[in-house]
């Protein structure tokens, strides 16, 4: 099946109500991209034509176009209640058929190094905890499962645009808890417990949220550091060159579906 994504309303007032209209009810695609900081989603907001600008909950959801692609973008700010509010936000007020979570995380592999890219097979949370109750490490009542996975159709496509931007990419399961990771126990620990290769503090709770309102969702990282000792002085090092890969790649996977979505 081919979804248009043309814009399709003609006059400014058409288009603000345009936006608030559920995907059965109009004739194309919104995508929804959500960073934690503003160096991962400025320069996207930024793109975005013909925006309007709704705050919710502290929240600024600047709703428009980029390069004739429906766009809804929010600074969500680290963690995962923060995520997760942002994300329900978003569906409930403009009904995104799609989100995508971009921003920098932290390497939990040997394989993977600063400014490569980690495009989630699926999320975790990993620090809940209710095993005192007799349930795994990371066990999420409700949805009933440890990991939960992302779009793969999405995410095979953020894969060949961020390759296709000369970027060295991984596919694995990332998890997300309420933590800077600088430790290597740590590191270890995650690597070991849940097979992760990359972590941070968002990813996981968007992807609960949209799994719960039956959302497609994909989760996009560059590396800013090796989530160990050293990420202290790696981080703010490497923060914003990683932020701006993960936006370049968000940018030019709009661009290059700015026709048509063929996957979905």
């Amino acid at each position: 099946m081919i979804l248009h994504l043309g814009y399709l309303c003609k006059s400014y007032n058409n288009y603000c109500c345009f936006l608030h209209k559920s995907p059965n009810e109009r004739n194309t695609i919104m995508l929804g991209i959500i960073g934690a900081m503003d160096v991962e989603v400025n320069a996207v907001k930024a793109k975005v034509t013909h925006s309007t600008v709704t705050t919710i909950a502290g929240v600024d959801f600047v709703c428009g176009e980029i390069e004739g692609v429906m766009v809804c973008v929010a600074q969500c700010s680290p963690g995962k209640v923060n995520a997760a509010l942002c994300a329900q936000a978003m569906i409930d007020k403009f009904n995104p058929d799609m989100i995508i979570n971009i921003g920098v995380g932290c390497s939990l592999s040997d394989d993977v190094v600063i400014k490569n890219i980690v495009i989630a097979s699926d999320v975790c949370e990993y620090d809940i905890d209710i095993t005192a109750l007799g349930e795994p490490k990371g066990f999420i009542n409700g949805l009933n499962t440890i990991k939960i996975e992302t779009d793969s159709e999405m995410s095979e496509l953020l894969a060949r645009t961020a390759i296709n931007c000369g970027e060295k990419i991984h596919r694995g399961t990332i998890a997300s808890g309420d933590k800077f990771i600088a430790s290597a126990e740590l590191k270890k620990q995650l690597a070991d417990e849940f097979g992760a290769i990359c972590g941070e503090m968002e990813g996981g709770a968007i992807g609960h949220v949209c799994s719960a309102n039956g959302v497609k969702f994909a989760v996009l990282r560059s590396v800013s550091d090796g989530g160990d000792e050293n990420s202290l002085m790696d981080y703010p090092t490497f923060k914003n060159i990683a932020a701006s890969i993960s936006t370049n790649i968000i940018l030019n996977f709009v661009k290059t579906q700015k026709t048509q979505l063929e996957l979905f």
